[in-house]
């Protein structure tokens, strides 16, 4: 008589493949932010452009709804805007938001002095003046992407110095906004974030000397907001200029 094989009756683990697919689309979603945040930072998608969802699902290899999350994550960034019936374009800062934007950066950027020059660690200020000479060295000799890179990074590891995630945050998504008001406003352009500026704040912080500190902070990004041009118009001569400097 034939034996019958018994069936295995132990239970076989079920694999969460809504979970997985969840994690890759996040982790696919986040490249997408990134690389459109850099490029927007670097100034190679200019305030105004239009975002192509398919180009960008190609070339990611997902569905449109994919890229639909990583675009609204920018959008409520402000990093861009959605146009009723148009599609999603890089956001256009608004005069009044520029100088929300201008005012706001200020406020943060003393607050972050203060906690610098409570919590800096000898090494962590010795760090930062070296990031100054590589400042030096770049804008000397770099070349364009180089200096596009390097620009608000020193504010940006300033308020890592600090020690508040929050504030690290909120400084970095203002600066990533006030990159769209230089694009559209700036009148006189510099390809530097001012490295003797940046030396001298961080000596004013190695001599525990907070107020000259902010003072120097203040004066930085007053010449940092003097190089725009807040008008009307002024974006649209821009814009136009741009597609000049495109098609000459």
């Amino acid at each position: 008589m034939k034996k019958t094989r018994r069936q295995n009756t132990k239970a076989i683990p079920k694999v969460d493949v809504a979970g997985d697919a969840a994690d890759g689309g996040d982790d696919v979603s986040e490249r997408i932010r990134a690389t459109l945040a850099t490029a927007i930072g670097e100034g190679a998608l200019k305030p105004g452009t239009k975002i192509m969802e398919d180009l960008i699902a190609d070339h990611f290899g997902v569905s449109r709804t994919v890229v639909r999350g990583a675009l609204g994550v920018m959008e409520s960034d402000h990093l861009l805007e959605r146009k009723r019936n148009r599609g999603t374009f890089v956001a256009e800062p608004t005069i009044e938001q520029a100088r929300s934007l201008f005012e706001a950066r200020r406020l943060i950027e003393r607050c972050i002095l203060e906690l610098v020059e409570a919590r800096a660690t000898p090494e962590k200020l010795d760090a930062l003046d070296r990031l100054t000479h590589e400042e030096d060295r770049i804008h000397q000799h770099g070349d364009e992407k180089s200096k596009s890179v390097l620009s608000g990074r020193f504010h940006i590891e300033l308020a890592e110095i600090a020690g508040n995630a929050v504030l690290t945050e909120v400084l970095a998504k203002v600066i990533a906004r006030l990159s769209l008001v230089m694009a559209l406003y700036e009148e006189d352009h510099q390809d530097d974030c001012g490295a003797d500026h940046h030396r001298m704040i961080v000596a004013a912080l190695k001599a525990k000397d907070l107020a000259k500190a902010q003072d120097l902070m203040d004066v930085h990004l007053a010449d940092i907001e003097g190089r725009v041009r807040l008008t009307p118009g002024q974006g649209d001569r821009h814009t136009f200029m741009a597609v000049l400097e495109n098609f000459s």
